[in-house]
């Protein structure tokens, strides 16, 4: 079960301060669209989860399984690409976003249990969530 997340602007332009559980973060927006770069922007934080989850995963899988695995990296990044439609025709539908994960593992792994653990990476909630979409409940509480 997760944490609620409590996310609350700050004083400083953009800035954002949240807190989950005991935990306390920033976030704000880059120089160059008027943040003061006090933390990750919203974008880079959804890369950070998406990359925790893979190898937090990875580890986990490693470990029941008794994997020599000693590291998992996954570098992240974001770009916009040309999207196409699902169906036969395959026409472009515009941009879309596209989140590109590279990722390495250390130890002394087979091929068999590097190519495992990849396609591991490549299952976790997050990814999951992201993949098969999410449904966000919006509500609009009393002043």
């Amino acid at each position: 079960m997760s944490r609620n997340v409590l996310v609350s602007s700050g004083p400083v332009n953009y800035g954002q301060t949240f807190s989950v559980g005991p935990h306390k973060l920033q976030s704000d927006e880059t120089l160059d669209v008027g943040g003061k770069d006090v933390g990750p922007d919203a974008q880079e934080l959804l890369m950070a989860s998406l990359g925790a989850c893979a190898s937090i995963t990875v580890q986990m899988y490693a470990e029941r399984h008794q994997f020599p695995l000693k590291g998992v990296q996954a570098n992240l990044s974001h770009t916009r690409v040309l999207g196409h439609n699902s169906t036969d025709s395959g026409a472009a539908i515009g941009m879309v976003d596209q989140l590109e994960m590279e990722i390495s593992f250390t130890g002394e792994l087979s091929e068999e249990q590097r190519n495992r653990l990849f396609e591991i990476a490549n299952h976790c909630p997050i990814h999951r969530m992201l993949t098969l979409g999410v449904k966000i409940q919006s509500r609009l509480l009393k002043a």
